[in-house]
């Protein structure tokens, strides 16, 4: 199962070693998963880090060794993506998951994405990071 992290989760899984956010990291060194993620989002992740808890930076570092960073995606797949309907920041999100092929995006952003949980749109299901872990362990 392949798993497109936002940058709400990278930010979590550096900031708390022992939340759900790291597990999944985890789960994905064990061979259960593998885990993906873009640019846009790793970079996202990387300022608010800066910004909130820039001594968790290195542990960031540290995980992006389990990623693998997709391409950004092309202008039609952002622009249905803002058609679920997304904010501008998050479209590029969901459509990077989709055009990746990746089979879950994990996020924790309830306001913005909280509509589309437990749906999934053009093969990619979106789940907070608890769902994510659940459907893991049931795998």
């Amino acid at each position: 199962m392949r798993l497109f992290l936002d940058a709400n989760i990278l930010f979590t899984a550096a900031y708390s070693p022992t939340g759900i956010s790291r597990k999944i990291f985890s789960l994905a060194e064990a061979g259960h998963c593998t885990l993906s993620t873009s640019a846009f989002a790793l970079d996202e992740a990387r300022r608010n880090l800066a910004a909130k808890a820039p001594n968790h930076l290195q542990e960031l570092d540290s995980l992006v060794r389990l990623l693998v960073i997709v391409p950004e995606p092309n202008p039609e797949t952002v622009l249905w993506a803002r058609q679920l309907p997304l904010p501008t920041k998050d479209a590029p999100i969901m459509a990077a998951a989709v055009q990746s092929g990746a089979t879950v995006v994990v996020t924790g952003d309830r306001r913005d994405f909280g509509h589309l949980f437990g749906q999934t749109h053009k093969g990619v299901a979106v789940l907070s990071p608890r769902e994510t872990m659940e459907y893991l362990l049931k795998e």
